[in-house]
């Protein structure tokens, strides 16, 4: 049975905010809305509490920390565990070491993870549990 759209389960297509390729940025970052990193990110990413937002990670782009956001894209390198609300999608080039934790998983053909895969039924209302901060 439906009942209506189901805007969680894709991400949006909008791009609020772009962290260019060469740029380098060592620290916490809270967003709302669309963001594209396709530079290098030292320090946790996370989506501002009340809103879903949408990550996308170019080839180009580097992570070293924990994310933590309703939707997330990955094509590049993510060095950490990857904390998604919604809807994982692990492009081709993606290289993730470190759990993926998700409630939709889209998995291309070459994406590389060394970790767990932790599938995550409704989360709505649970805590997620704690990582330990990146400090740079």
């Amino acid at each position: 049975m439906f009942f209506g759209n189901d805007k969680k389960s894709k991400p949006q297509n909008r791009i609020d905010s772009l962290i260019g390729a060469g740029t380098k940025i060592e620290g916490n970052i809270i967003f709302s809305g669309g963001l594209r990193v396709d530079g290098g990110i030292k320090g946790n990413i996370s989506e501002a509490s009340d809103q879903p937002s949408t990550l996308v990670l170019s080839e180009q782009a580097r992570i070293e920390g924990v994310i933590r956001v309703s939707h997330v894209v990955i094509n590049g390198t993510v060095m950490g565990p990857v904390h998604a609300h919604e809807y994982v999608e692990l492009q081709s080039k993606s290289r993730v070491t470190g759990d993926v934790f998700y409630k939709t998983l889209e998995m291309h053909v070459g994406a590389i993870i060394e970790g767990k895969l932790v599938h995550r039924e409704d989360t709505a209302g649970q805590p997620i549990e704690a990582e330990p901060v990146v400090s740079g």
